[in-house]
């Protein structure tokens, strides 16, 4: 039970920090669109923080997959 809590507490975890970094990057992206900068003297351009957001959702979705895994092996043994 308590590594199930965990993987849940990490998918929650990773999919809200993909999400804040989606964000980020969009309104990173629409200031300099109009000459600004929101994240100053940065090395992480507007489509890093979107590689990364990704790289995020990818652990996701691997996690998710290997709970739907896992209940249907549970099934098909009853």
């Amino acid at each position: 039970m308590a590594l199930e809590k965990l993987i849940s507490i990490v998918s929650r975890t990773l999919f809200s920090g993909a999400f804040i970094l989606l964000i980020v990057a969009l309104t990173e992206k629409i200031m300099n669109l109009l000459g600004y900068t929101l994240l100053l003297q940065t090395r992480y351009t507007s489509w890093r923080l979107l590689e990364f957001a990704a790289l995020f959702l990818i652990f996701v979705i691997a996690i998710l997959l290997r709970q739907i895994r896992d209940e249907l092996r549970k099934t098909k043994g009853t």
